[in-house]
């Protein structure tokens, strides 16, 4: 369904850049045209006017543009700002879900240690690099007022009053 509404957007956003293009085409062919003199090569030219039937053409090319133009740029935006918004709110409950479980994790270590996380530990249960699970503690044992032991090793223990 997102493709086929990706697509639609795009389809629409398409059709009515090309519409428009046309009206302005025809708008521009039609004020190039009024205009009767040229100056050519110093001298002044006039050119003949065009009968009735081609400029009446000319707009309803312009008016046919518009018509058509306006309301499928309109459509087709309205469909991608909806899309946005959409991958917005999923992308949200997704971050969430990540730090709900994060948290849900941490908490358990917590519990299951008596206070003592390392840091290897928790990359291993919560599957994050080394580089985001150290940022993640960092902010918890700041948020917690942890204390940090460092082994002889150079591993990394955090300790929480529980």
């Amino acid at each position: 369904m997102k493709t086929g509404e990706k697509l639609a957007a795009g389809w629409l956003l398409t059709l009515g850049f090309i519409f428009l293009s046309l009206s302005a085409s025809a708008i521009l062919q039609k004020i190039s045209i009024q205009k009767t003199n040229i100056w050519i090569q110093g001298e002044v030219e006039s050119i003949p006017n065009l009968s009735t039937d081609e400029i009446s053409k000319i707009e309803n090319t312009a008016v046919g543009g518009l018509i058509f133009g306006v309301p499928s740029l309109i459509l087709g935006g309205w469909l991608a700002l909806g899309l946005y918004r959409q991958s917005q709110q999923e992308k949200k409950a997704l971050d969430q879900q990540v730090k709900e479980r994060l948290q849900s994790l941490f908490y358990r270590m917590i519990q299951e240690n008596n206070g003592r996380i390392t840091l290897l530990g928790f990359a291993m249960q919560s599957q994050l690099p080394a580089s985001v699970a150290k940022q993640y503690l960092d902010d918890q044992a700041k948020l917690f007022n942890a204390n940090f032991q460092i082994s002889e090793e150079g591993g990394i223990s955090y300790h929480f009053e529980v």
